[in-house]
Parts: C-alpha cells; sequence; structure tokens
C-alpha cells in the first residue's frame, strides 16, 4: 500500500530549483539597482557638464574660452577646456571640448570630451575672415566655371 506523500529526493529536486530560481532572481534585482545608480551619476554629471558647455558657448573672447574655467557644482569640482581651431569656413570654429569632474564620492575623476563646430564671428580674426571669404568665393567661381576676379 502506497501512502500519499513527497520522497525525500522530490522535497530535494524542489528546495534545489527553488534556490536556483532566488539567486538568479536576486542577481537580477541587484543588477537592476547597480543599474539605477550609474544612470542617476550619469545624469548628475550630464548636468554638470551641460552646464560647463554653456559657459563655453557664452565667451565671446577666444583666448578665454581656450583657457576654460573652473566651478563647484554641490560635492563636484568641474574643470572645462577647449581646443579651438579655426576651420575652413569663415567664422566656424572646430571646438574639442574636455570637461573633468571630481567627486569625493568617486575614485577617480570623469572626463567628457566632445567635438563638435561652432559658429563664432566673435573669435575670427578680421584679416583671417577676409582671407577665408576671398577663398571661398574662389571655389565657387570654380565650380561654377568663372574665373575669380
Amino acid at each position: 500500500m502506497r501512502s500519499r506523500a513527497f520522497t525525500l529526493i522530490e522535497v530535494l529536486v524542489a528546495l534545489m530549483i527553488f534556490g536556483l530560481t532566488a539567486v538568479v532572481m536576486g542577481g537580477a534585482y541587484l543588477n537592476v539597482l547597480n543599474s539605477y545608480e550609474v544612470a542617476q551619476r550619469s545624469n548628475v554629471s550630464d548636468g554638470e557638464v551641460s552646464f560647463a558647455r554653456s559657459q563655453l558657448l557664452t565667451q565671446s573672447d577666444l583666448p578665454t574660452a581656450q583657457a576654460g574655467a573652473e566651478f563647484d557644482d554641490g560635492d563636484s569640482h568641474v574643470k572645462w577646456t577647449a581646443e579651438i581651431d579655426p576651420a575652413d569656413t569663415t567664422d566656424l570654429f572646430t571646438v574639442v571640448f574636455t570637461c573633468t569632474i571630481t567627486s569625493p564620492k568617486t575614485v577617480e575623476p570623469k572626463t567628457v570630451v566632445e567635438n563638435f563646430m561652432l559658429l563664432r564671428p566673435t573669435w575670427s580674426d578680421p584679416s583671417a575672415r577676409s582671407t577665408l571669404r576671398q577663398n571661398a568665393a574662389s571655389r565657387i567661381a570654380l565650380a561654377q566655371g568663372k574665373q575669380a576676379q
């Protein structure tokens, strides 16, 4: 006569499946928590980089813009610099923007490097501007099949 109960092997298999499921679910939960923490730190530094970039965009003087600036934002220290080179177009500049964020919460400072083009007439040298305009007029005339004047 068989009794209606679980055998020891069935109970052990059920406990093993439950344990593996708990380990997998716990690992997934920790990954989600770590992702939230990383996203939160990234959002904070994105605001600091955006503010530093806005400081660059408000500079009307080229040497001041290249020198960069520093500021403190809460518990972080932010330093930015810009390598600015004139492009082949009048008043257009290639900018390599570097922003370094130092925080006591992190071991290493976070460095963000952005490359972009910026139109700034106040940064142009008047003699270089006239040379670039003349070169552009020559290229246009050549492309149209006309002689440059």
